[in-house]
């Protein structure tokens, strides 16, 4: 079973085609009742856990154009594609007055040679605790938590896991800075997150001798203009089975045509899963706003 990386018929699920012909629609009539009070592309994406970021790591602003008197709803769908494996993410979140984050997702995780389908629910709470991502002395601090519960635990009891549901809690801070880089809009974000998960928890969490460690994640862009941004990202693992788990990395480029929504295409080195070495692929991800 292998999927072209741009064929979107075969790219999302039946669900996630009906809801690209949704944002593809929303894309052509520009909406005037969609939160949109801040700059062209400041949201960020969707990241893969469903908050508002990249596509590997939460940024520190939330999802949605809603300023501090306007509530933004957000959606999208993403699917990664490796050599044996394969991730569909669709979710859903909400900014309530660019204070907080509630976001829902559900990843389907995909083992070509045992032909498994592992599937988790993450629930997401992000909060601005204090600075801005483009004004003011300090940058965009946000406090976030994303609880994982799996569907069915027993792969990740038969590799050694201890639970089949967690928590991870982090903190990110994030900024943009205008026109610093000859010109061009320059972004970076680090996010340092505490958790127990194996594999993002696709494969349970903790395990005998292995628990909750601290790991750190990053990122940086280039916007090329208002609507296009080229970066890369770089996500530390924690490593608590006895099969290798390897940090992972990605650079995309993303694309917002306006505030209603956004295009990214990624190439992402995932290292070895499961055992499997080398896992390297593309992702694809769309995402609306309101």
């Amino acid at each position: 079973m292998n999927y072209s990386p741009l064929n979107l018929t075969a790219f999302f699920t039946r669900q996630g085609q009906l809801f690209l012909a949704v944002v593809v629609f929303l894309a052509a009539w520009q909406n005037s009742w969609a939160a949109e009070g801040k700059l062209l592309a400041t949201p960020g994406v969707f990241q893969v856990e469903g908050a508002g970021g990249g596509g590997l790591v939460p940024w520190a602003q939330l999802g949605g154009y809603a300023t501090e008197d306007e509530i933004a709803a957000t959606a999208f769908c993403s699917r990664a594609q490796l050599d044996e494996f394969d991730l569909t993410v669709c979710g859903a979140g909400v900014n309530f007055y660019d204070r907080t984050e509630i976001t829902v997702a559900q990843q389907r995780f995909g083992v070509f040679p045992l032909k498994l389908d592992i599937q988790q629910n993450i629930y997401g709470l992000k909060t601005r605790l204090f600075g801005d991502l483009v004004y003011g002395d300090l940058p965009q601090i946000s406090l976030g938590m994303q609880h994982k519960t799996l569907q069915d635990g027993k792969i990740a009891y038969l590799l050694g896991a201890q639970k089949d549901s967690g928590t991870d809690i982090y903190v990110a801070a994030s900024r943009l800075h205008l026109g610093a880089l000859a010109g061009f809009n320059a972004f970076w974000n680090i996010t340092l997150r505490a958790s127990d998960a194996n594999q993002m928890g696709l494969l349970g969490f903790g395990a005998e001798h292995n628990h909750r460690s601290i790991n750190a994640e990053a990122a940086v862009a280039i916007f090329l203009n208002r609507h296009l941004a080229l970066g890369t990202e770089y996500r530390q693992k924690p490593n608590n089975l006895t099969l290798r788990e390897d940090d992972w990395q990605d650079i995309f480029i993303a694309w917002f045509p306006n505030k209603s929504c956004s295009l990214t295409l990624a190439w992402i080195d995932l290292g070895t899963i499961a055992a499997v070495p080398d896992q390297r692929g593309w992702y694809l991800s769309l995402g609306g706003y309101w």
